[in-house]
């Protein structure tokens, strides 16, 4: 988008805040760059030029903005709809996956030479992706600096700079002041006081957010012992490179809340970065909501309640197994099953607030498993023990950069792998867009009411409309059901 100048200029003059993330705005004058909703006088149009990623402003040697904070935008809706190689690399980055495994880690995991890598960044984003990982360093040592007692140092590392050199002179560059003085400036600010060992930040997102679905969801399917709803917030357990977590989550009105407890800070990004999938906060609701509503039966349920997210998980071999263990038995079955599993292969962790109990066992933990100690019907303990033995071995991975075509082929030849469970992962764990459950037994009672097609086939083809947002339009045709998933928890 960057590259059309009068829809820029036209968004940043209007301070359209739907585009922020999407570009950014330098200004040539002041070499200070701004998100397109930045509060001050817009610029004069010979002054302004864009840019794809805060990286490339950083490199053609502009500063963050003191007053809008660009670094702290919502992601580019890009990444999570599009399934090419730099959408991919975008989300590994975006993981931290360059700060602990290189650049040759990067294009290993892509199937890619580091070259190839490097040129197609540089061509879409302006950046390459040494680049895009130290526009991320910076962001995570800010919110480390503001919101944290760390000594500088352990920021420095835990942000995953190699040296304390680097650090200072990393962020005296790009955000213009010194790292004492970002602290000095965040203890003057408003804000509830610093509580030991947690991490509190604002998760941003384009607005509209229908918080219902996506926080009823994942409140009405928790699974005891890693995930709970207390007091307004959902909170789990989170398996982390460098160690364990335990987050919550809770919505508010012009964002997230999220208090993180780390057992490692340099876990941060990574953790950050699955809070944001797993609540989809950088989709684009307007654009998903302007395309269902060309539907004329789709549009009132959009209507009642726009801006609904997807929501997905922080573990994409977990979602898979929890997927078959909720094959054609209730919600409430598919959590007693899974809770079972966590007790019995999970591993145990401390929750500073109580009621969190375990990690989500691991493929290789659950390998170890016993197919006789499951209390399901033999042929689902067969496609339980083959899906968690493809997963332990590398067969099959379920990470947010997998191809999603190459994962249907590969969930669909695993035993026990219909067409259901297939798009669920699809949808919940690789982040598909269009994934579709034509089948579903919700998705068959709401095309009923509302008059679609009641046949999967029909329906189908009748949904051909909707695309590329399908899943979008299943979180609105599973509202036509009253059931506990569309609602926040009292």
């Amino acid at each position: 988008m960057h590259t059309d100048t009068e829809r820029c200029v036209r968004a940043v003059q209007s301070k359209d805040a739907r585009f922020d993330g999407w570009f950014f705005t330098a200004v040539l004058t002041t070499r200070i760059y701004c998100r397109p909703s930045c509060p001050v006088v817009p610029p004069k149009v010979r002054n302004m030029t864009f840019y794809p990623s805060a990286a490339a402003c950083q490199q053609a040697g502009f500063r963050a903005c003191k007053r809008c904070r660009p670094d702290t935008s919502p992601g580019s809706p890009e990444w999570n709809a599009r399934a090419d190689s730099v959408a991919r690399a975008m989300r590994l980055i975006r993981d931290g996956v360059v700060d602990r495994e290189g650049v040759t880690g990067l294009a290993a995991r892509l199937g890619y030479s580091a070259r190839q890598i490097e040129r197609q960044l540089l061509a879409e984003l302006g950046a390459g992706p040494l680049a895009l990982a130290r526009a991320q360093r910076a962001q995570t040592a800010r919110l480390l600096i503001e919101t944290t007692p760390l000594p500088m140092a352990q920021v420095a590392f835990a942000a995953g700079f190699s040296s304390i050199r680097t650090f200072n002179e990393t962020v005296r560059e790009v955000f213009g002041l010194a790292p004492g003085e970002l602290r000095t400036r965040a203890a003057r600010g408003p804000g509830a006081p610093a509580v030991p060992g947690v991490i509190a930040l604002r998760l941003p997102y384009r607005a509209p957010l229908n918080p219902s679905n996506l926080f009823g969801h994942l409140a009405a399917t928790a699974v005891p012992g890693v995930e709970e709803w207390r007091d307004g917030a959902y909170r789990r357990t989170l398996a982390l490179p460098y160690g364990h977590g335990v987050v919550a989550l809770a919505p508010k009105p012009d964002h997230i809340a999220c208090r993180l407890s780390l057992t490692d800070p340099r876990d941060l990004t990574r953790a950050i970065s699955r809070c944001r999938w797993l609540l989809d906060l950088d989709a684009d609701p307007v654009a998903v909501d302007d395309r269902l509503r060309t539907d004329p039966l789709l549009a009132p349920l959009v209507d009642a309640g726009p801006g609904r997210r997807v929501p997905r998980t922080v573990d994409g071999a977990e979602f898979a197994v929890r997927a078959v263990l909720g094959q054609q038995v209730s919600t409430a079955a598919a959590r007693t099953h899974a809770a079972r599993l966590v007790t019995a292969h999970g591993v145990p962790v401390d929750d500073p607030e109580g009621g969190l109990t375990h990690l989500f066992p691991t493929p290789g933990a659950l390998a170890e498993l016993d197919p006789e100690a499951l209390a399901l019907p033999r042929t689902r303990r067969a496609t339980l023990t083959t899906l968690v033995a493809a997963l332990a071995e590398g067969r099959l991975r379920l990470d947010t950069d997998t191809d999603w075509d190459e994962a249907r082929t590969a969930l669909s030849a695993l035993p026990g792998f219909g067409p259901w469970t297939v798009e669920s992962i699809t949808m919940r764990a690789l982040g598909d867009p269009d994934a579709f459950l034509p089948t579903d037994l919700g998705i068959r009672r709401a095309a009923e009411r509302l008059g679609l097609p009641a046949t999967p086939a029909a329906l189908t083809a009748r949904a051909a409309d909707w695309r590329p947002w399908r899943a979008y339009a299943v979180q609105y045709l599973w509202t036509a059901d009253d059931h506990p998933i569309n609602h926040l928890p009292a």
